[in-house]
């Protein structure tokens, strides 16, 4: 991982934890495999505790390591790192997915419970007229009763979502081609493909992997589909929507959007997204920030005394799940 991942992720208290666990030495943290200080450790590691910034594990980068047996990674995704070398080799893998989930599934159920009661409007409002407003005329029929959420996707995030939507008096569509009507069922949500979902929902709120198929998922055509006033709420990825045809729609007033992602991940200076009232625009905030951080290094830290007390992996990784992870 880059070094100041290391620092933080793990508190004093985790440095500690790590060291009860794992013969290893918490300073030495290694962000370029071909490093020769970093040698010897890498030619003695049965483990490997990763996080973001972790170069990938080419087969070229694990022919220095002939004792590694498995890849711990303190955050979500390890596509960034974890190769097809990797599954060659027959390495396990467990990730830290499960606890970066949740700030991002709290996160849209904020934008999710905002958009309905309009709070991006009636700031906007307020904030110009500097004066008492009309709360009535400012929410209209804005509010949180019996509203419609469509879920993109029954991820790990999107599961999540669902969860915590349910003591809400909302109605939750999804759209996710791999779940059937009986999964549905239990999930508590209503299946629907994502034309309908697109044109039946108050919020739509993305959670599909970043994959060629899923694209431009929201394109010219499906974002004309969503009902006017609507909001699309994205803290998957900023490639499952295009951002010209979104910026149109945005520009004109029709839809709001709440966007943790965009693509290109940095919007250009000049784009209008940063100043239109009806978008509310955060710099990739969602995933584990902060306090929360030592949420993912516990989690990481569980699964590394799993694998010592010769216990499964609650949260693997597992090859053939890849193709349609994030």
């Amino acid at each position: 991982m880059d070094p100041p991942v290391r620092d933080a992720l793990f508190d004093r208290a985790a440095l500690d934890r790590l060291t009860a666990l794992a013969d290893t030495d918490p300073a030495l943290v290694v962000a370029d495999f071909a490093d020769p200080a970093a040698a010897g450790p890498l030619a003695a590691a049965e483990v490997l505790l990763t996080g973001w910034g972790c170069p990938p594990l080419t087969g070229k980068a694990l022919a220095g390591m002939p004792r590694l047996r498995t890849v711990v990674h303190a955050a979500g995704s390890v596509k960034h790192h974890i190769t097809r070398a990797c599954w060659e080799r027959g390495l396990t893998v467990a990730s830290a997915a499960g606890a970066n989930a949740l700030p991002v599934a709290e996160y849209t159920i904020a934008a999710i419970l905002f958009s309905g009661k309009r709070v991006l409007h009636a700031a906007h409002v307020y904030r110009e007229k500097r004066a008492w407003v009309n709360a009535l005329d400012v929410i209209g029929d804005g509010g949180n009763h019996r509203r419609t959420v469509g879920v993109v996707g029954a991820s790990r995030i999107g599961r999540r979502v669902i969860e915590l939507l349910r003591p809400y008096d909302l109605t939750v569509l999804l759209y996710d081609p791999y779940v059937d009507a009986a999964e549905a069922e239990r999930l508590g949500v209503r299946r629907v493909d994502l034309d309908t979902l697109a044109r039946s929902s108050d919020t739509v709120t993305v959670h599909a992997p970043e994959l060629p198929e899923t694209r431009h998922l929201f394109d010219r055509a499906r974002l004309a589909l969503m009902p006017d006033g609507s909001t699309l709420v994205n803290t998957a990825r900023g490639s499952l929507v295009d951002t010209a045809a979104l910026t149109e729609e945005l520009v004109s007033g029709r839809l709001y959007a709440v966007l943790d992602v965009t693509d290109p991940e940095v919007l250009p200076p000049g784009s209008p997204l940063y100043d239109l009232p009806n978008v509310l625009l955060t710099p990739h905030i969602a995933g584990s920030l902060g306090n929360e951080l030592g949420r993912m290094a516990q989690a990481a830290l569980d699964e590394l005394e799993r694998y010592a007390r010769g216990l499964p992996y609650a949260d693997p990784v597992h090859a053939d799940h890849l193709g349609r992870s994030a």
